[in-house]
């Protein structure tokens, strides 16, 4: 059917419950079955959350999938129905095998979150399957980060732009805030040897999860982990982060994430921190500023385990972090949280991961959202990815997106020293000197005649 181009951060999970409660409203659809597909299970959690409060708009209760069984079921109804699946049930009973046909009715149509990525493997792979299963379906990809690649084209998949909804409109109309970038590279004082080289193969040779460490010594991965997990470089990083995220907080109350390349380069980091600011520290998940996030098992070494927790602890450190009043400030993680997960409050974001397309852009979305009076989010860059974000951002632009996604720190120091001086126009004859030297009492006095 199309693509619905949605920006990260602007009700897109609304305006996937907004047209499906169309589709189920049409009268030609008789009584159409939606199928709502995400990749990730956080993702299909989070979705099925909102339209589960969507109730009135699409006309009855929609259904989470516990199972590949259970999807069977749920599809093999003759009409109706809201069902929530993950791509991975879309799978055949033996490996190779072509998944059977659950439904040829032409008024299945299949919303697909995040439409990229996985919804491209159409030879053996979770995407043919699903089309296996459900011939005659229609599908709407919706994505915030389409791409445009030989190998991987979201409007080849899905059919063209349905909807375009780009981020310079979401800054315009208030949806989302303008994103700030500051490359912090140079202020790490590293030699040139020292700093981390970026493979562009990395990102997809590692999405998802890690390459087994005795394997990871034998690849360009390793090579470029021991660098940017060096101990010199991370105690510098960590004494970066520790005085550049305190000055934000004198100027603007919020919260932080840190992206490290490396589970281990998370922990070692959060070691660094705690080192500079012992009372960051927390003994259990209901204390303490600052909190690793990351999946693990019992296998990993012992001195991760305080950092691996199951579901249900991390739903709990991610309700705290989005709540502005609560004390836990700083998270590093490495994946979690860097897709699908809102945190308003989130105002900074601090990169030591090589990153690149839609990844890179899903990620910095991350603090867009609008909160109070957060003027805008800031992405600091402590790799050099300011070329990878103008490519991503080429990609974008040529998708059919208008405006930047990031502004320079040079912007935005113009356009406070332009405010600033239209502020002392407004004060001029007005002798302010006690504001910034005088004791409380004498700053205190300034206000009556000021305002």
């Amino acid at each position: 059917m199309g693509v619905v181009w949605h920006t990260q951060g602007s009700g897109k999970s609304l305006t996937m419950a907004f047209y499906a409660g169309r589709i189920i409203r049409e009268p030609a659809m008789e009584n159409p079955t939606v199928v709502v597909l995400t990749d990730r299970n956080d993702l299909d959690d989070q979705l099925f959350g909102t339209f589960s409060r969507c109730q009135d708009l699409l006309r009855q209760p929609p259904v989470q999938a516990e199972s590949r069984v259970h999807l069977r079921e749920l599809l093999s109804v003759a009409a109706g129905g809201v069902v929530f699946t993950t791509l991975h049930k879309f799978f055949p009973e033996e490996k190779g095998d072509r998944h059977p046909t659950l439904s040829d009715r032409r008024n299945i149509v299949v919303i697909a979150d995040e439409a990229h990525r996985s919804q491209y493997d159409f030879i053996d792979g979770y995407a043919r399957h699903m089309r296996d299963a459900l011939p005659n379906a229609s599908f709407i990809g919706f994505t915030g980060t389409p791409i445009e690649l030989a190998d991987a084209n979201t409007r080849a998949v899905f059919g063209d732009y349905i909807s375009v909804y780009d981020i310079q409109r979401a800054v315009q109309d208030g949806a989302t805030v303008p994103i700030y970038y500051e490359s912090r590279l140079a202020k790490l004082a590293l030699d040139e040897a020292e700093r981390p080289k970026i493979d562009p193969e990395f990102e997809e040779a590692t999405e998802g999860e890690e390459v087994e460490r005795k394997e990871k010594l034998k690849t360009k991965w390793a090579q470029l982990e021991a660098v940017v997990g060096a101990a010199k470089r991370l105690e510098l990083v960590a004494k970066d982060i520790v005085a550049h995220f305190e000055r934000r907080q004198e100027a603007l109350d919020g919260k932080a994430m840190v992206v490290g390349m490396s589970r281990r380069i998370c922990v070692e980091l959060y070691r660094e921190i705690v080192k500079l600011r012992p009372d960051w520290d927390g003994a259990d998940d209901e204390h303490g500023s600052l909190k690793v996030v990351m999946t693990g098992s019992a296998s990993d070494p012992a001195d991760w385990q305080p950092h691996i927790r199951n579901k249900p602890r991390r739903e709990a450190l991610a309700n705290r972090f989005r709540d502005p009043a609560d004390p836990f400030k700083l998270v590093i993680v490495r994946d979690m949280w860097l897709t699908g997960f809102d945190a308003p409050c989130l105002h900074t974001m601090y990169i030591d991961k090589p990153m690149r397309g839609h990844g890179l852009m899903q990620a910095i979305a991350r603090v867009n959202r609008v909160f109070k009076d957060k003027p805008g989010g800031l992405v600091v860059d402590y790799l050099g990815l300011a070329q990878e974000l103008k490519a991503a951002l080429a990609t974008y632009t040529e998708s059919g997106g208008t405006g930047r996604t990031a502004l320079d720190q040079d912007e935005a120091v113009a356009l406070m020293l332009e405010k600033y001086e239209v502020c002392c126009g407004l004060f001029h004859g007005f002798d302010w000197a006690k504001w910034t030297t005088g004791t409380p009492q004498e700053r205190l006095s300034l206000l009556p005649p000021a305002q």
